[in-house]
């Protein structure tokens, strides 16, 4: 059987300090814009493909990002090759939507956008003329002056109404500069 040893880390006054334990300080880098004492703990390249790395706070993160020329010492046929080549890195997970495990369309729509597109009984790659169409076609179908009386048809011109109303802000959202 174990003998039974009294810890002195009973009560206060602590008789052993807390480095035994192993928490000793920890060493914190700040930012390094001058003059900032917050934690530097978001690093930027100091030059474009530069190993070298400046460690900001996110406050100046942020701001160094913002004036961040990634075509700053490229002549323009070089700037538009990379642009090129960054471009079709990234079409690559739209090619996959006709695998249809990358989700519905090409995700520019928000979940309400394409719930809106199927009440309107269309594809996610719809454009705004469709839905204008849809709209129309589906309004009159199930218009309540058409149909006095007919709460089914009543609702559907509600939903088919507020379905055109998500798709229009969103288009009105997308075209805002």
């Amino acid at each position: 059987m174990a003998r039974f040893t009294r810890s002195n880390d009973w009560g206060f006054p602590r008789w052993r300090s807390y480095a035994d334990k192993g928490r000793e300080a920890t060493r914190v880098r700040l930012c390094d814009r001058e003059g900032c004492t917050e934690v530097g703990d978001r690093p930027a390249p100091k030059a474009p493909n530069s190993p070298e790395r400046w460690y900001f706070c996110e406050a100046h993160a942020a701001e160094y990002n913002k004036n961040w020329d990634y075509f700053a010492n490229l002549s323009a046929a070089e700037a538009a090759a990379r642009e090129a080549d960054e471009q079709r890195g990234a079409n690559g997970f739209k090619q996959s939507a006709h695998w249809q495990w990358g989700g519905p369309g090409d995700g520019t729509r928000s979940r309400e956008e394409m719930r809106a597109l199927s009440l309107l009984e269309l594809e996610s790659d719809a454009s705004f003329a469709d839905v204008k169409a849809a709209h129309r076609r589906l309004a009159k179908e199930s218009h309540p002056d058409l149909k006095p009386g007919d709460e089914e048809a009543a609702k559907k011109f509600q939903a088919v109404q507020a379905a055109y109303d998500v798709l229009r802000k969103a288009e009105e959202r997308r075209a805002a500069p």
